[in-house]
């Protein structure tokens, strides 16, 4: 049977650098995008030139029924999902506690943290073996800021980082008699265009003194920690949240 693999926000960053990881290892790959089409087909032109399958799907990450919809694409033209990687989140607008608005929250819980409770429930329908499916792997993205609290940045970010740590250790006791493991990665800081895209183009030079390797991490050091969790060289390995962090 193909191995499938769902990449959520997988058109750049860290989610591209999976889904590339993905399709060399043999997977066909589901990446979802909200805006960015032409990088989002450039990153599924790259696994077909490699010689896997892979499809782009535009996917709203706070709409069930786009989640819906993902999930009958995949379906129909992939087969049954055997990886999900929640990859897809936001951040919101830097800043501090007291200028958030009510409609940022929204946004940035309905993408970071109810996606992937909705993700989770339809990977488990064709997933879990009581259902009649053949077991798999759930990775969450999480990050490091769920345990340092993202103060005068991203607090939002943060404690939404910390439900979705909440969510990958309850969904690996549950999941796992149904033969679905469930794991996170909790990356630091990561060279990616995130910072900019949020206003905070220095961040990375600013925060780099507290590393104690020195030097800031990239993505494909975390698309390997996701396809290492993937696999069945981690098949005992279920609710671990592992930092890619360079110690931080």
């Amino acid at each position: 049977m193909q191995r499938v693999m769902i990449v959520t926000g997988g058109s750049q960053g860290i989610g591209a650098a999976i889904a590339r990881l993905a399709g060399a290892r043999g997977y066909a790959v589901a990446l979802t995008y909200q805006s960015s089409q032409t990088r989002a087909e450039a990153v599924a032109a790259d696994v077909v030139a490699g010689g896997g399958r892979a499809i782009a799907v535009q996917a709203e990450m706070a709409d069930e029924a786009s989640i819906l919809a993902l999930f009958s694409r995949v379906d129909a033209e992939l087969g049954p999902v055997t990886v999900l990687v929640n990859n897809a989140a936001t951040p919101g607008p830097a800043g501090r506690i007291d200028a958030i608005t009510a409609a940022v929250l929204d946004e940035v819980l309905a993408v970071n943290v109810r996606a992937p409770f909705l993700l989770i429930r339809e990977a488990v329908a064709r997933m879990a073996t009581d259902r009649g499916g053949a077991g798999g792997a759930i990775v969450n993205v999480s990050s490091r800021a769920a345990e340092l609290g993202g103060a005068n940045e991203w607090i939002q970010y943060a404690a939404s980082k910390g439900a979705l740590d909440s969510l990958t250790i309850g969904a690996a006791k549950e999941l796992g008699p149904r033969g679905i493991r469930v794991n996170a990665v909790s990356p630091g800081l990561i060279q990616t265009e995130l910072h900019a895209r949020s206003g905070l183009p220095d961040r990375l030079e600013r925060l780099l003194p507290g590393v104690p390797m020195g030097r800031v991490g990239s993505a494909e050091e975390v698309a390997q920690a996701v396809l290492w969790l993937a696999s069945d060289e981690a098949s005992y390995i279920s609710g671990a949240i592992v930092p890619i962090s360079g110690a931080r």
